[in-house]
């Protein structure tokens, strides 16, 4: 299955108004970045049992490893939780630069390091999400 439909599926197994919110982050992200590498992680490992939610990824950030192996992976990932909504941005040296830059201008919405988390999409400032979106994707690894 491509990954364009496999995101198409899950965005359509999630609950109606989370299943709103997530399609119109994707919306959103797919409008502002249109050449981003689109990925879906179905939250399962190779033994196909679950280990996290699953996520729709955006851009391409190298992953370093600490033995010196490198891997792709995505620059902006989001997920449907059970409390909410979660937003990944990677690429980011500082774990404190979320919060110290965003925090008191995101909305209702807590920053853990490299994650942003809200209820619902109403709870978030648009404008300033965006500005984040730019930050992370303008950002070289």
């Amino acid at each position: 299955m491509k990954v364009e439909e496999q995101i198409n599926t899950y965005l359509t197994s999630l609950p109606e108004l989370k299943g709103k919110d997530i399609q119109q982050l994707h919306n959103l992200i797919c409008e502002l970045y249109p050449t981003a590498k689109l990925w879906f992680l179905d939250g399962k490992d190779a033994a196909n049992k679950i280990v996290a939610n699953p996520n729709i990824g955006y851009g391409k950030h190298i992953i370093k490893y600490a033995n010196g192996t490198f891997k792709d992976f995505y620059k902006v990932g989001i997920t449907a939780t059970s409390t909410g909504i979660s937003v990944y941005f990677f690429g980011i040296d500082d774990k404190n630069y979320l919060a110290r830059n965003y925090a008191s201008r995101i909305g209702k919405a807590k920053f853990t390091s490299y994650c942003l988390k809200f209820k619902s999409l109403t709870d978030i400032n648009t404008s300033v999400f965006k500005e984040l979106l730019h930050n992370v994707f303008n950002r070289s690894n």
